[in-house]
Protein backbone atom coordinates (compact mmCIF):
# COMPACT_ATOMS: atom_id res chain seq x y z
CA UNK A 1 0.00 0.00 0.00
CA UNK A 2 1.14 3.55 -0.92
CA UNK A 3 0.52 5.01 2.18
CA UNK A 4 3.04 3.69 4.18
CA UNK A 5 6.50 5.15 3.85
CA UNK A 6 8.56 3.23 7.09
CA UNK A 7 8.37 -0.74 7.93
CA UNK A 8 6.26 -0.92 10.76
CA UNK A 9 8.83 -1.48 13.15
CA UNK A 10 10.56 1.71 12.45
CA UNK A 11 6.84 3.55 12.79
CA UNK A 12 6.87 1.97 16.49
CA UNK A 13 10.24 3.05 16.90
CA UNK A 14 9.61 6.67 16.39
CA UNK A 15 6.46 6.34 17.90
CA UNK A 16 8.45 5.82 20.85
CA UNK A 17 10.83 7.95 20.34
CA UNK A 18 8.50 11.59 19.46
CA UNK A 19 4.87 10.50 20.95
CA UNK A 20 4.12 10.98 24.64
CA UNK A 21 4.15 7.76 26.41
CA UNK A 22 0.62 9.06 27.89
CA UNK A 23 -0.55 8.15 24.29
CA UNK A 24 -1.84 4.59 24.03
CA UNK A 25 -2.80 2.72 21.18
CA UNK A 26 -4.52 -0.66 20.73
CA UNK A 27 -3.16 -3.94 21.32
CA UNK A 28 0.11 -2.30 22.91
CA UNK A 29 1.67 -5.60 22.57
CA UNK A 30 1.07 -5.95 18.97
CA UNK A 31 -0.12 -2.66 17.79
CA UNK A 32 -2.07 -3.24 14.41
CA UNK A 33 -0.66 -0.64 11.58
CA UNK A 34 -3.38 0.54 9.21
CA UNK A 35 -3.16 2.38 5.79
CA UNK A 36 -5.88 2.57 4.56
CA UNK A 37 -10.41 2.17 5.42
CA UNK A 38 -13.02 1.74 3.22
CA UNK A 39 -16.75 1.46 4.59
CA UNK A 40 -16.66 -0.82 7.85
CA UNK A 41 -13.07 -2.16 6.74
CA UNK A 42 -9.83 -0.92 7.65
CA UNK A 43 -6.14 -2.54 5.85
CA UNK A 44 -2.98 -3.01 7.33
CA UNK A 45 0.60 -2.17 5.77
CA UNK A 46 0.20 -5.82 4.49
CA UNK A 47 -3.25 -5.27 2.22
CA UNK A 48 -4.85 -7.39 5.08
CA UNK A 49 -8.51 -6.64 5.92
CA UNK A 50 -10.15 -6.14 9.21
CA UNK A 51 -13.74 -5.72 10.34
CA UNK A 52 -13.87 -2.64 12.04
CA UNK A 53 -16.70 -2.95 15.39
CA UNK A 54 -14.67 -0.16 16.89
CA UNK A 55 -15.11 2.99 14.91
CA UNK A 56 -18.19 5.49 16.41
CA UNK A 57 -16.18 8.25 14.09
CA UNK A 58 -16.14 6.66 10.72
CA UNK A 59 -20.19 7.24 11.46
CA UNK A 60 -21.04 7.06 7.84
CA UNK A 61 -18.53 4.50 6.56
CA UNK A 62 -14.08 5.16 6.43
CA UNK A 63 -13.32 7.65 3.68
CA UNK A 64 -17.13 7.49 2.06
CA UNK A 65 -16.45 9.18 -1.19
CA UNK A 66 -19.64 11.69 -0.90
CA UNK A 67 -17.88 12.97 2.54
CA UNK A 68 -14.74 13.42 1.07
CA UNK A 69 -15.61 14.82 -2.22
CA UNK A 70 -17.62 17.24 -0.47
CA UNK A 71 -14.42 18.45 1.84
CA UNK A 72 -11.93 18.40 -1.69
CA UNK A 73 -14.07 20.76 -3.33
CA UNK A 74 -15.07 22.86 -0.74
CA UNK A 75 -11.20 22.84 0.29
CA UNK A 76 -10.14 23.89 -3.51
CA UNK A 77 -12.78 26.39 -3.74
CA UNK A 78 -12.31 28.39 0.08
CA UNK A 79 -11.63 27.68 3.69
CA UNK A 80 -11.04 30.09 6.11
CA UNK A 81 -11.42 31.93 9.38
CA UNK A 82 -14.92 31.66 10.25
CA UNK A 83 -15.41 35.31 11.24
CA UNK A 84 -16.04 35.75 7.50
CA UNK A 85 -19.83 35.87 6.26
CA UNK A 86 -20.18 32.36 4.65
CA UNK A 87 -23.43 30.32 3.92
CA UNK A 88 -22.08 27.44 4.74
CA UNK A 89 -22.26 27.54 8.60
CA UNK A 90 -26.19 29.12 8.07
CA UNK A 91 -26.79 26.13 5.79
CA UNK A 92 -25.45 23.59 8.43
CA UNK A 93 -27.09 24.83 11.43
CA UNK A 94 -30.30 25.19 10.11
CA UNK A 95 -30.07 21.65 9.11
CA UNK A 96 -28.85 20.27 12.09
CA UNK A 97 -31.12 22.35 14.13
CA UNK A 98 -34.05 20.39 11.88
CA UNK A 99 -32.59 17.04 13.27
CA UNK A 100 -33.71 19.06 17.30
CA UNK A 101 -36.70 19.85 19.14
CA UNK A 102 -37.73 23.40 18.22
CA UNK A 103 -36.52 24.44 21.54
CA UNK A 104 -32.79 23.75 20.75
CA UNK A 105 -31.98 26.54 18.37
CA UNK A 106 -28.33 28.14 18.76
CA UNK A 107 -25.35 26.83 17.88
CA UNK A 108 -21.64 26.84 18.44
CA UNK A 109 -19.09 25.38 16.11
CA UNK A 110 -15.87 24.15 17.70
CA UNK A 111 -13.37 21.73 16.69
CA UNK A 112 -14.03 18.44 19.13
CA UNK A 113 -16.10 16.61 21.55
CA UNK A 114 -13.86 17.94 24.33
CA UNK A 115 -14.48 21.76 23.04
CA UNK A 116 -17.96 21.10 22.85
CA UNK A 117 -18.20 20.12 26.58
CA UNK A 118 -15.82 22.42 27.72
CA UNK A 119 -17.87 25.24 26.27
CA UNK A 120 -20.85 23.37 27.72
CA UNK A 121 -19.98 24.35 31.05
CA UNK A 122 -19.13 27.55 30.28
CA UNK A 123 -22.48 28.28 28.93
CA UNK A 124 -23.96 26.59 31.99
CA UNK A 125 -22.17 28.51 34.29
CA UNK A 126 -23.02 31.92 32.80
CA UNK A 127 -26.11 31.23 32.45
CA UNK A 128 -26.59 29.89 36.01
CA UNK A 129 -24.57 31.80 37.48
CA UNK A 130 -23.79 28.69 39.86
CA UNK A 131 -20.88 26.23 40.29
CA UNK A 132 -21.16 23.11 41.05
CA UNK A 133 -21.48 20.18 38.12
CA UNK A 134 -23.18 16.93 39.31
CA UNK A 135 -22.13 14.19 36.97
CA UNK A 136 -22.60 10.32 36.48
CA UNK A 137 -19.74 7.90 38.43
CA UNK A 138 -18.03 6.15 35.37
CA UNK A 139 -18.87 9.08 33.10
CA UNK A 140 -16.36 10.52 30.29
CA UNK A 141 -16.56 13.84 29.01
CA UNK A 142 -13.16 15.17 27.48
CA UNK A 143 -9.65 15.20 27.96
CA UNK A 144 -9.14 19.05 28.78
CA UNK A 145 -8.86 19.71 33.05
CA UNK A 146 -12.38 21.48 32.99
CA UNK A 147 -13.39 17.68 31.44
CA UNK A 148 -10.86 15.71 33.72
CA UNK A 149 -12.76 17.06 36.61
CA UNK A 150 -16.00 15.95 35.88
CA UNK A 151 -15.05 12.52 34.27
CA UNK A 152 -14.92 9.83 37.11
CA UNK A 153 -13.79 7.67 34.23
CA UNK A 154 -10.47 9.34 34.31
CA UNK A 155 -10.24 10.78 37.59
CA UNK A 156 -10.78 7.82 39.49
CA UNK A 157 -7.98 5.67 37.84
CA UNK A 158 -5.47 7.99 39.33
CA UNK A 159 -4.76 7.14 42.87
CA UNK A 160 -3.37 10.83 43.65
CA UNK A 161 -5.89 12.82 41.62
CA UNK A 162 -7.81 15.36 44.01
CA UNK A 163 -12.11 15.60 43.14
CA UNK A 164 -12.96 19.21 42.51
CA UNK A 165 -15.09 20.26 45.44
CA UNK A 166 -17.60 21.44 42.92
CA UNK A 167 -18.17 18.25 40.98
CA UNK A 168 -20.39 15.97 42.87
CA UNK A 169 -20.58 12.18 41.14
CA UNK A 170 -24.02 10.29 41.17
CA UNK A 171 -24.14 6.64 40.84
CA UNK A 172 -24.48 5.63 37.10
CA UNK A 173 -28.11 4.52 36.31
CA UNK A 174 -27.28 0.82 35.68
CA UNK A 175 -30.09 -1.26 36.42
CA UNK A 176 -27.58 -4.46 35.92
CA UNK A 177 -24.71 -4.10 37.96
CA UNK A 178 -25.53 -0.65 39.92
CA UNK A 179 -27.02 0.10 42.97
CA UNK A 180 -30.81 -0.05 42.09
CA UNK A 181 -31.35 -3.54 39.28
CA UNK A 182 -33.94 -4.77 36.85
CA UNK A 183 -35.93 -6.52 39.98
CA UNK A 184 -36.21 -2.97 41.11
CA UNK A 185 -40.27 -1.77 41.16
CA UNK A 186 -38.81 1.73 39.84
CA UNK A 187 -35.40 2.52 39.04
CA UNK A 188 -35.67 5.44 37.00
CA UNK A 189 -37.11 7.27 40.00
CA UNK A 190 -34.55 5.51 42.28
CA UNK A 191 -31.46 6.94 40.49
CA UNK A 192 -33.05 10.01 40.12
CA UNK A 193 -34.10 10.54 43.61
CA UNK A 194 -29.90 9.74 44.10
CA UNK A 195 -29.38 13.05 42.34
CA UNK A 196 -32.40 15.09 44.32
CA UNK A 197 -30.69 13.82 47.63
CA UNK A 198 -27.53 14.88 46.05
CA UNK A 199 -28.72 18.54 45.62
CA UNK A 200 -29.79 19.15 48.90
CA UNK A 201 -26.50 17.90 50.36
CA UNK A 202 -24.79 20.49 47.97
CA UNK A 203 -27.53 23.38 49.08
CA UNK A 204 -26.59 22.55 53.27
CA UNK A 205 -22.82 23.17 52.19
CA UNK A 206 -23.64 26.38 50.38
CA UNK A 207 -23.37 25.43 46.85
CA UNK A 208 -25.62 25.82 43.76
CA UNK A 209 -26.18 23.46 41.12
CA UNK A 210 -25.33 24.81 37.82
CA UNK A 211 -25.59 22.12 35.85
CA UNK A 212 -26.44 18.10 35.52
CA UNK A 213 -24.22 16.52 32.23
CA UNK A 214 -24.49 12.75 31.09
CA UNK A 215 -23.54 10.89 28.10
CA UNK A 216 -27.52 9.96 26.59
CA UNK A 217 -25.73 6.07 26.83
CA UNK A 218 -22.87 5.93 28.47
CA UNK A 219 -19.92 4.19 26.52
CA UNK A 220 -16.73 4.18 28.62
CA UNK A 221 -19.02 3.22 31.54
CA UNK A 222 -19.87 -0.10 29.54
CA UNK A 223 -22.46 1.00 27.38
CA UNK A 224 -25.20 1.75 30.16
CA UNK A 225 -28.53 2.53 29.56
CA UNK A 226 -30.23 4.39 31.62
CA UNK A 227 -34.04 3.51 32.57
CA UNK A 228 -37.10 5.41 30.67
CA UNK A 229 -37.53 8.63 32.94
CA UNK A 230 -34.81 9.10 34.38
CA UNK A 231 -33.56 11.61 32.69
CA UNK A 232 -37.58 13.71 32.68
CA UNK A 233 -37.02 13.06 36.75
CA UNK A 234 -33.43 14.75 36.87
CA UNK A 235 -33.87 17.94 34.66
CA UNK A 236 -37.32 18.38 37.26
CA UNK A 237 -34.57 18.04 40.23
CA UNK A 238 -31.92 19.91 38.47
CA UNK A 239 -33.67 22.75 37.63
CA UNK A 240 -35.86 23.27 40.18
CA UNK A 241 -32.44 24.10 41.64
CA UNK A 242 -31.52 26.63 39.47
CA UNK A 243 -29.34 24.60 37.00
CA UNK A 244 -29.81 23.04 33.71
CA UNK A 245 -29.42 19.47 31.92
CA UNK A 246 -26.30 19.24 29.70
CA UNK A 247 -26.93 15.85 27.41
CA UNK A 248 -23.77 14.41 25.90
CA UNK A 249 -23.98 12.67 22.52
CA UNK A 250 -20.52 13.10 21.18
CA UNK A 251 -20.47 8.95 21.31
CA UNK A 252 -23.83 8.17 20.18
CA UNK A 253 -25.80 11.01 18.13
CA UNK A 254 -26.55 10.82 14.53
CA UNK A 255 -29.20 8.09 14.24
CA UNK A 256 -26.93 5.52 15.97
CA UNK A 257 -29.28 4.05 18.03
CA UNK A 258 -31.40 3.62 15.66
CA UNK A 259 -35.37 4.55 16.57
CA UNK A 260 -34.05 7.94 17.08
CA UNK A 261 -32.04 10.78 15.44
CA UNK A 262 -30.15 11.29 18.99
CA UNK A 263 -30.29 8.92 22.13
CA UNK A 264 -32.12 11.67 24.70
CA UNK A 265 -34.77 11.23 22.56
CA UNK A 266 -35.40 7.45 23.63
CA UNK A 267 -36.49 9.04 27.33
CA UNK A 268 -39.69 10.38 25.59
CA UNK A 269 -40.97 13.60 23.33
CA UNK A 270 -41.34 14.94 26.88
CA UNK A 271 -37.93 15.40 27.48
CA UNK A 272 -35.46 17.83 26.12
CA UNK A 273 -32.27 19.04 27.39
CA UNK A 274 -31.11 22.77 28.20
CA UNK A 275 -27.80 21.99 25.82
CA UNK A 276 -26.85 19.15 23.75
CA UNK A 277 -22.89 18.57 22.65
CA UNK A 278 -21.94 16.55 19.72
CA UNK A 279 -18.61 15.52 18.39
CA UNK A 280 -16.97 12.41 16.42
CA UNK A 281 -19.33 11.24 13.80
CA UNK A 282 -20.33 14.62 13.03
CA UNK A 283 -17.65 14.61 10.39
CA UNK A 284 -17.53 11.03 9.96
CA UNK A 285 -13.45 11.43 10.92
CA UNK A 286 -13.07 15.25 10.73
CA UNK A 287 -12.43 17.45 13.59
CA UNK A 288 -15.54 19.12 14.21
CA UNK A 289 -18.05 19.57 16.59
CA UNK A 290 -21.32 21.46 17.81
CA UNK A 291 -22.79 22.37 21.07
CA UNK A 292 -26.33 23.75 20.55
CA UNK A 293 -29.13 24.85 23.09
CA UNK A 294 -31.71 27.64 24.02
CA UNK A 295 -32.03 31.42 22.77
CA UNK A 296 -32.39 32.35 26.60
CA UNK A 297 -28.68 30.17 27.45
CA UNK A 298 -27.38 31.88 24.09
CA UNK A 299 -28.34 35.65 25.39
CA UNK A 300 -26.72 34.70 28.90
CA UNK A 301 -23.65 34.02 27.44
CA UNK A 302 -23.46 37.07 25.36
CA UNK A 303 -24.16 39.22 28.35
CA UNK A 304 -20.79 38.38 29.86
CA UNK A 305 -19.60 41.15 27.46
CA UNK A 306 -16.89 38.71 26.68
CA UNK A 307 -16.73 37.85 22.63
CA UNK A 308 -16.73 34.33 21.73
CA UNK A 309 -14.83 32.92 18.71
CA UNK A 310 -13.35 30.10 17.09
CA UNK A 311 -11.04 30.32 14.40
CA UNK A 312 -12.02 27.04 12.91
CA UNK A 313 -14.97 25.98 14.44
CA UNK A 314 -17.90 26.08 12.04
CA UNK A 315 -14.98 26.87 8.67
CA UNK A 316 -16.60 26.29 4.75
CA UNK A 317 -14.81 22.77 4.76
CA UNK A 318 -16.24 21.56 7.90
CA UNK A 319 -19.97 22.45 7.60
CA UNK A 320 -19.40 20.96 3.83
CA UNK A 321 -18.42 17.59 5.37
CA UNK A 322 -21.08 17.95 8.37
CA UNK A 323 -23.64 18.84 5.06
CA UNK A 324 -22.44 15.65 3.30
CA UNK A 325 -22.68 13.56 6.22
CA UNK A 326 -26.17 14.33 6.89
CA UNK A 327 -26.88 13.21 3.55
CA UNK A 328 -25.56 10.24 3.40
CA UNK A 329 -27.35 9.11 6.49
CA UNK A 330 -30.53 10.19 4.88
CA UNK A 331 -29.15 8.35 0.86
CA UNK A 332 -28.47 5.29 2.72
CA UNK A 333 -31.14 4.77 5.33
CA UNK A 334 -28.18 4.88 7.88
CA UNK A 335 -30.80 5.23 10.95
CA UNK A 336 -32.96 2.42 9.81
CA UNK A 337 -29.85 0.13 9.09
CA UNK A 338 -28.78 0.75 12.79
CA UNK A 339 -31.80 -0.35 13.94
CA UNK A 340 -32.36 -3.20 11.62
CA UNK A 341 -29.03 -4.19 12.33
CA UNK A 342 -28.87 -3.40 15.66
CA UNK A 343 -32.13 -5.51 16.47
CA UNK A 344 -30.56 -8.41 14.08
CA UNK A 345 -26.85 -8.18 15.86
CA UNK A 346 -29.13 -8.20 19.87
CA UNK A 347 -30.78 -11.07 19.13
CA UNK A 348 -27.67 -12.81 17.95
CA UNK A 349 -26.05 -11.98 20.96
CA UNK A 350 -29.18 -12.73 23.50
CA UNK A 351 -28.53 -16.23 22.17
CA UNK A 352 -24.90 -16.39 23.03
CA UNK A 353 -26.25 -15.65 26.54
CA UNK A 354 -28.24 -18.26 26.29
CA UNK A 355 -25.56 -20.59 25.33
CA UNK A 356 -22.31 -19.25 27.43
CA UNK A 357 -22.54 -19.11 31.09
CA UNK A 358 -19.68 -16.37 30.83
CA UNK A 359 -22.09 -14.21 28.98
CA UNK A 360 -23.92 -12.18 31.56
CA UNK A 361 -25.64 -9.11 29.62
CA UNK A 362 -26.68 -8.31 26.61
CA UNK A 363 -27.71 -4.19 26.39
CA UNK A 364 -28.32 -1.69 23.92
CA UNK A 365 -29.65 0.69 21.29
CA UNK A 366 -29.47 0.32 17.21
CA UNK A 367 -25.82 -0.34 16.47
CA UNK A 368 -24.54 0.80 20.25
CA UNK A 369 -24.32 -2.76 22.10
CA UNK A 370 -22.73 -4.57 25.05
CA UNK A 371 -21.81 -7.72 26.52
CA UNK A 372 -20.78 -7.91 29.51
CA UNK A 373 -18.77 -10.71 30.93
CA UNK A 374 -18.91 -12.60 34.51
CA UNK A 375 -17.78 -15.25 36.36
CA UNK A 376 -20.65 -16.12 38.37
CA UNK A 377 -24.37 -14.48 37.55
CA UNK A 378 -25.62 -14.19 40.71
CA UNK A 379 -22.60 -12.27 41.79
CA UNK A 380 -21.74 -10.55 38.81
CA UNK A 381 -17.89 -11.08 39.22
CA UNK A 382 -16.65 -9.52 36.48
CA UNK A 383 -14.73 -11.67 33.86
CA UNK A 384 -12.43 -9.11 33.20
CA UNK A 385 -8.93 -11.56 32.08
CA UNK A 386 -11.95 -13.26 30.00
CA UNK A 387 -13.49 -10.36 28.08
CA UNK A 388 -9.27 -9.15 27.52
CA UNK A 389 -8.70 -12.28 25.73
CA UNK A 390 -11.52 -12.22 23.77
CA UNK A 391 -10.48 -9.09 22.35
CA UNK A 392 -7.22 -10.30 21.55
CA UNK A 393 -8.11 -13.79 19.86
CA UNK A 394 -10.93 -11.64 17.96
CA UNK A 395 -7.71 -9.11 16.16
CA UNK A 396 -5.60 -12.16 15.44
CA UNK A 397 -9.17 -13.41 13.37
CA UNK A 398 -8.86 -9.75 11.79
CA UNK A 399 -11.77 -8.00 14.08
CA UNK A 400 -11.71 -5.36 15.79
CA UNK A 401 -13.49 -4.53 18.78
CA UNK A 402 -13.08 -3.01 22.09
CA UNK A 403 -13.86 -3.87 26.05
CA UNK A 404 -14.60 -1.29 28.49
CA UNK A 405 -16.86 -0.37 32.15
CA UNK A 406 -15.10 0.13 34.92
CA UNK A 407 -14.12 -3.58 35.39
CA UNK A 408 -13.34 -3.63 31.63
CA UNK A 409 -15.33 -6.81 31.25
CA UNK A 410 -17.73 -5.03 28.46
CA UNK A 411 -17.34 -5.55 25.06
CA UNK A 412 -18.46 -2.58 22.81
CA UNK A 413 -20.04 -2.68 19.88
CA UNK A 414 -19.78 0.33 18.24
CA UNK A 415 -19.07 0.13 14.52
CA UNK A 416 -19.52 2.39 11.76
CA UNK A 417 -23.23 2.56 10.60
CA UNK A 418 -23.03 0.76 7.03
CA UNK A 419 -22.00 -2.74 9.55
CA UNK A 420 -24.27 -5.45 8.34
CA UNK A 421 -26.30 -8.79 9.19
CA UNK A 422 -23.32 -10.90 7.36
CA UNK A 423 -20.91 -8.48 9.33
CA UNK A 424 -22.77 -9.58 12.87
CA UNK A 425 -22.64 -13.02 12.01
CA UNK A 426 -19.28 -13.44 11.30
CA UNK A 427 -18.43 -11.35 14.80
CA UNK A 428 -20.73 -13.31 17.15
CA UNK A 429 -19.55 -16.38 15.29
CA UNK A 430 -16.26 -16.29 16.00
CA UNK A 431 -16.85 -15.19 19.98
CA UNK A 432 -19.02 -17.85 19.74
CA UNK A 433 -15.94 -20.17 19.12
CA UNK A 434 -13.76 -18.00 21.69
CA UNK A 435 -16.14 -18.55 24.69
CA UNK A 436 -16.52 -22.20 23.96
CA UNK A 437 -13.12 -22.58 23.90
CA UNK A 438 -12.31 -20.58 26.96
CA UNK A 439 -15.01 -22.04 28.59
CA UNK A 440 -13.80 -25.71 27.99
CA UNK A 441 -10.10 -24.64 29.07
CA UNK A 442 -11.02 -22.89 32.24
CA UNK A 443 -14.10 -25.82 33.10
CA UNK A 444 -17.00 -23.75 32.63
CA UNK A 445 -20.14 -25.11 32.95
CA UNK A 446 -21.26 -25.11 29.36
CA UNK A 447 -25.26 -24.47 29.74
CA UNK A 448 -27.73 -24.10 32.13
CA UNK A 449 -26.07 -22.29 34.83
CA UNK A 450 -26.33 -19.27 36.86
CA UNK A 451 -23.52 -19.04 38.17
CA UNK A 452 -20.42 -19.60 36.29
CA UNK A 453 -17.61 -19.70 39.34
CA UNK A 454 -15.82 -22.52 38.32
CA UNK A 455 -15.92 -25.24 41.58
CA UNK A 456 -13.47 -27.79 40.30
CA UNK A 457 -10.47 -25.91 39.39
CA UNK A 458 -7.74 -23.56 40.11
CA UNK A 459 -4.80 -22.77 37.75
CA UNK A 460 -3.41 -19.08 36.79
CA UNK A 461 -3.62 -18.76 33.06
CA UNK A 462 0.37 -17.57 32.04
CA UNK A 463 0.82 -14.27 30.81
CA UNK A 464 2.98 -11.94 28.81
CA UNK A 465 5.14 -9.09 29.81
CA UNK A 466 1.78 -6.99 29.29
CA UNK A 467 0.01 -9.52 30.83
CA UNK A 468 -1.81 -10.86 28.21
CA UNK A 469 -3.07 -14.37 28.72
CA UNK A 470 -1.61 -16.68 26.16
CA UNK A 471 -4.16 -18.98 24.84
CA UNK A 472 -2.42 -21.60 22.16
CA UNK A 473 -4.47 -24.54 22.29
CA UNK A 474 -6.59 -24.02 25.50
CA UNK A 475 -9.40 -25.54 24.36
CA UNK A 476 -7.62 -28.76 22.57
CA UNK A 477 -4.23 -29.47 24.85
CA UNK A 478 -5.86 -28.65 28.69
CA UNK A 479 -4.07 -31.15 30.26
CA UNK A 480 -0.38 -29.86 29.36
CA UNK A 481 -1.59 -26.81 30.51
CA UNK A 482 -2.25 -28.12 33.56
CA UNK A 483 -5.97 -27.32 34.02
CA UNK A 484 -7.82 -30.42 35.56
CA UNK A 485 -10.71 -31.98 34.12
CA UNK A 486 -14.05 -31.27 36.11
CA UNK A 487 -15.25 -32.98 38.73
CA UNK A 488 -17.51 -33.51 41.03
CA UNK A 489 -15.59 -32.52 44.03
CA UNK A 490 -17.68 -29.38 45.64
CA UNK A 491 -14.81 -28.18 48.30
CA UNK A 492 -12.78 -26.39 45.38
CA UNK A 493 -11.17 -23.02 45.57
CA UNK A 494 -12.74 -20.73 42.75
CA UNK A 495 -11.54 -20.01 39.32
CA UNK A 496 -8.33 -17.67 40.21
CA UNK A 497 -7.35 -15.90 37.07
CA UNK A 498 -4.61 -13.21 37.04
CA UNK A 499 -6.08 -10.11 35.84
CA UNK A 500 -4.11 -7.89 32.76
CA UNK A 501 -3.34 -4.55 33.39
CA UNK A 502 -2.17 -3.23 30.04
CA UNK A 503 -4.20 -4.51 27.27
CA UNK A 504 -6.91 -3.40 25.13
CA UNK A 505 -8.29 0.65 26.08
CA UNK A 506 -11.19 2.09 24.54
CA UNK A 507 -11.70 4.08 22.03
CA UNK A 508 -13.40 7.46 23.33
Amino acid sequence: MSAERFEKKKTIDLRKKHIGPSCKIFFSHDPIKIVQAKGQYMYDEKGQRYLDCINNVAHVGHCHPDVVKAGAQQMELLNTNSRFLHDNLVLYAQRLQATLPDKLSVCYFVNSGSEANDLALRLAWQYTGHKDIITLDNAYHGHVSSLIDISPYKFHQSSDAEQNQYVHVAPSPDVYRGKYRGEHPDPATAYADEVKDMVQRVHKKGGKIAAFIAESLQSCGGQVIPPQGYFQQVAQHVREAGGIFIADEVQVGFGRVGTHFWAFQLQGEDFVPDIVTMGKPIGNGHPMSCVVTTKEVAEAFMSSGMEYFNTFGGNPVSCAIGMAVLDVIVKEDLQGNALRVGRYLTNLLEKQKEKHPLVGDIRGRGLFVGLELVKDRLKLTPATAEAQEVIYRLKEQYILLSADGPHRNVLKFKPPMCFTTEDANLVVDKIDHVLTELEEALGLKSHNALSVENESSKRKLPTDENGHQYHSGLAHNRSSQGVPQQTNQTNQTPLDITLPTNRVRAVT
